[in-house]
């Protein structure tokens, strides 16, 4: 029937009724929050890139922890600053590595977090390139076997999901391959599965010291042009034994989000990058947006879209807003 039977408004007229038909719904327990771990002791220094996101010592990075636990977020995503670089990324799978000792920290600190790692070797490379150099370009068959070697390191230390994000060809099967060789058959992988090449990583290269010494990353990282390619991306990884995939940024690739919600029955995580939450946070800092309004918005149109978790800076403090 047409207007003036069917009156859509009458849905609208207060939040009781709004909140009885709204779609989508939002949760704290659809956030996993980012925390950067450092070497060395002392208090959590201020990331200049990222409002109120810091860097952490062990010890301030358990208490983080436990605030995250106590919001109600169910999860966190680690990013290690290591405090030596090399070739060989060699800090990234030291079963010693900061990454390593932050989580075994958390895990006997805060157990009932799910602890996921970010897999990867641009931290921790003296180029900060996400693979070996051959010859200026990232080898990635010699890759593979490092970035296997660190995601058993970390599920040994208690990982509970490793998470590849350097976009070499093959490594979830190598990964699930070294982590069943070494008897961790129950760590799961979620998959950088459609990393794009993007301009919004810009304040995380700041806040993790990953930006490359030359050249850029778009020899590895997709094209943001392509989303057909990023549903190969994402079948492959499945195929290749990825329990979940991600799509990174989120809100500029909600199209893909939507694609591969609809190609695939994995669960299906969005990064809502660095970029995308300084955007918000400067904008609110110089009175353009209500924060909190704009953040719940952004975070409930990437869920809309299909995600069925939203990794983003803003995760304890979205709890708090929720509940």
């Amino acid at each position: 029937m047409s207007f003036p039977a069917t009156r859509l408004r009458r849905l609208r007229r207060t939040d009781a009724l709004r909140g009885m038909v709204r779609e989508t719904r939002l949760s704290a327990a659809d956030l996993i929050q980012p925390l950067f771990v450092r070497a060395g002791s002392g208090p959590a220094t201020p990331i200049p890139s990222l409002s109120e996101q810091y860097h952490h010592s062990i010890e301030t990075l358990v208490e983080e922890a436990r605030a995250v636990h106590a919001a109600g977020v169910p999860a966190v995503i680690l990013f290690g600053i290591p405090d030596h670089k090399d070739e060989a990324a060699s800090s990234a799978y030291d079963e010693e590595g900061i990454v390593q000792l932050g989580l075994r920290a958390i895990r006997l600190a805060v157990p009932e977090l799910v602890l996921i790692t970010d897999v990867c070797l641009c931290q921790y490379t003296s180029h900060g390139h996400c693979g070996v150099l051959r010859d200026g370009d990232v080898d990635n068959d010699l890759t593979l076997e490092l970035l296997a070697q660190t995601a058993v390191s970390h599920a040994a230390a208690g990982a509970d999901i490793v998470a590849p994000s350097d976009m070499m060809d093959g490594r979830v099967a190598a990964i699930r391959a070294a982590l069943d060789a070494d008897g961790l058959t129950s760590t799961a992988i979620l998959a950088y599965s459609a990393k794009f090449a993007s301009s919004f990583y810009g304040p995380f290269r700041e806040a993790a010291h990953s930006t490359p010494s030359e050249g850029d990353r778009r020899g590895y990282q997709m094209d943001p042009a392509n989303a057909n390619e990023a549903l190969r991306e994402v079948l492959l990884d499945i195929g290749e034994g990825a329990d979940m995939v991600m799509v990174k940024p989120a809100m500029p690739y909600l199209d893909v989000i939507r694609r591969v919600r609809e190609a695939t029955l994995a669960p299906i995580a969005a990064y809502q990058v660095s970029g995308e939450y300084a955007m918000l946070t400067a904008a609110a800092r110089d009175g353009l947006l209500d924060e909190r309004a704009a953040a719940l918005e952004a975070l409930t149109a990437i869920k809309r879209a299909g995600a069925d978790m939203i990794i983003t800076y803003h995760a304890s403090r979205a709890a708090g807003w929720l509940s």
